[in-house]
């Protein structure tokens, strides 16, 4: 039984979400304790919760502790097994997160398919929107042979939730290296704004001023409004690298300005621009898994997050793989896994 206290590092889901892949994978079963203690709300949230139940059903895990407020957990799994899956997570609670998290890196060792359908949050300022997923994640995985679809069926914007995602995942015995060392002559860019029950003048905007503060033609800009069961608006930016892509979101709400939507967006992606990174910050955490799981890999990034050192230690706990952060060249690092 591996023992986690989760306060450990930044203290957060990632601990949780992290623990019940890879203890499905590898078998080993897990306790732990003090879960979330470094948020506002400690213990498990419904996501959270969602999580738990969702990994549990594709490994026929045992469990103590899975209740919404718990701050301690129980996890003991027996064998993954693919098919169709229903989750729903009954909230404004992300469901990329626990896609990306726990049921992409199960789902990829099952013995057969699998057909999900997962039902909650799709763009949650506190996780990676439906679009990150599609435009930067999913491609990734697919170098890596990884064979994942997955279509956004309905928006669901925080905080009313009510989004659908339908995904499918083939089985691949193993993934193969990645290296992210370089990202290429750039080929596409986009300034890009979607708004459910908001004026079609606010995502115009906001992607018009996005382009604007990073140089970008006018041509460049696009606004969407899209059905969601309750308001929302989301801006972001988007560039497409012969490597890779990458996409920085910004969202609206009560009291936020288009114009404050707009300068965190392209902030984000000056910063990128700017530096020697290939993989962003929030792309660098969520390639940690795939790589220690394909066994080896790197990628250039910037100074890692305590996020990211956070999953890097929790990786260790459950594979035998090391991690070789060392100064690349500027303000970036390259970080190398190697089993």
């Amino acid at each position: 039984m591996i023992e986690i206290d989760g306060s450990f590092g930044e203290g957060g889901g990632q601990i949780l979400r992290t623990s019940l892949s890879l203890s499905a994978l590898t078998g080993q079963p897990f306790r732990l304790t003090r879960i979330r203690a470094g948020r506002p709300r400690p213990g498990l949230m419904r996501q959270h919760l969602t999580a738990v139940e969702a990994a549990a059903a594709i490994c026929g895990a045992e469990t103590s502790g899975a209740a919404v407020g718990s701050d301690a957990l129980t996890f003991a799994p027996s064998a993954v097994r693919g098919g169709n899956y229903r989750f729903a997570i009954g909230s404004a609670g992300s469901t990329t997160l626990v896609l990306q998290t726990v049921l992409l890196p199960l789902l990829l060792r099952a013995g057969e398919a699998s057909r999900l359908v997962i039902e909650g949050g799709t763009h949650n300022p506190y996780a990676p929107p439906f679009d990150f997923i599609e435009k930067v994640y999913l491609p990734l995985l697919r170098r890596m042979g990884a064979p994942v679809g997955a279509t956004l069926e309905r928006h669901g914007f925080y905080p009313a939730g009510g989004g659908r995602l339908r995904v499918t995942i083939a089985p691949v015995p193993k993934l193969s290296a990645l290296e992210l060392v370089a990202r290429g002559a750039c080929l596409e860019r986009h300034a890009v704004a979607l708004s459910s029950a908001v004026r079609p003048s606010v995502g115009r905007d906001e992607a018009e001023q996005v382009a604007r503060l990073l140089g970008w033609p006018d041509s460049c800009a696009q606004s969407r409004q899209v059905q969601s069961p309750g308001p929302g608006n989301v801006a972001f930016a988007w560039v497409r690298h012969e490597q890779l892509d990458e996409l920085f979101t910004a969202f609206g709400g009560p009291g936020v300005s288009r114009e404050a939507v707009a300068q965190r967006a392209a902030d984000q992606m000056r910063r990128y621009l700017e530096t020697g990174a290939v993989a962003g910050p929030y792309l660098a955490d969520q390639l940690l898994v795939p790589l220690a799981l394909a066994g080896s890999g790197r990628f250039r990034t910037l100074a890692p997050t305590a996020h990211t050192a956070t999953n890097i230690e929790m990786i260790k706990r459950f594979l035998p793989v090391a991690f070789r952060v060392s100064e690349a060249c500027g303000d970036t690092v390259e970080i190398e896994v190697q089993s």
